[in-house]
């Protein structure tokens, strides 16, 4: 499993408009919809439900990443999308740094196996000092789309 086999690319925000935590991933759920990936009469629930698993344990990782994610019985099929921004959130991460990449994982609540596999393709691109690069300083769709595919690359 690559990374471009789930990110939705119609639904990646190379500039994000919100400022907070929960604003950003209820702009990247309704990009999701909009992009047709999940049902916009569900966007509401499903960013409830985002939310509701953060506040539990946030997801910012560090080094300026966040990885919200979400196992919801309104999601068809797995699909994530990247939201980057040069201003900095705070998503109560782990290192107390801004946050400035976030990906966003829906996966289908009966689908676990396919959750874990996108959260450990996610988690190992993540760890590479150059991924995480590119997507910081990225400021465009196609910046974006182009750090994704090198890093599907075998040597990526």
């Amino acid at each position: 499993m690559r990374l471009s086999d789930f990110i939705c690319f119609d639904a990646v925000k190379a500039q994000l408009n919100s400022v907070d935590r929960d604003g950003v991933i209820a702009e990247l759920v309704e990009s999701l919809a909009d992009a047709g990936k999940i049902s916009c009469a569900d966007s509401v629930k499903i960013t409830q439900a985002v939310i509701k698993r953060e506040n539990e344990a946030s997801t910012g990782i560090g080094k300026g990443m966040a990885v919200p994610h979400v196992k919801h019985k309104l999601v068809k099929e797995v699909v994530a999308t990247i939201g980057c921004t040069s201003q900095g959130i705070d998503f109560n991460s782990l290192d107390k740094q801004p946050v400035y990449s976030v990906i966003l994982l829906l996966s289908p609540a009966d689908k676990a196996d396919k959750h874990l596999r996108a959260m450990e393709n996610i988690f190992r691109n993540l760890r590479k000092n150059d991924f995480r690069s590119f997507l910081r300083q990225a400021r465009t769709l196609e910046q974006i789309q182009e750090a994704i595919f090198d890093t599907d690359e075998p040597n990526g």
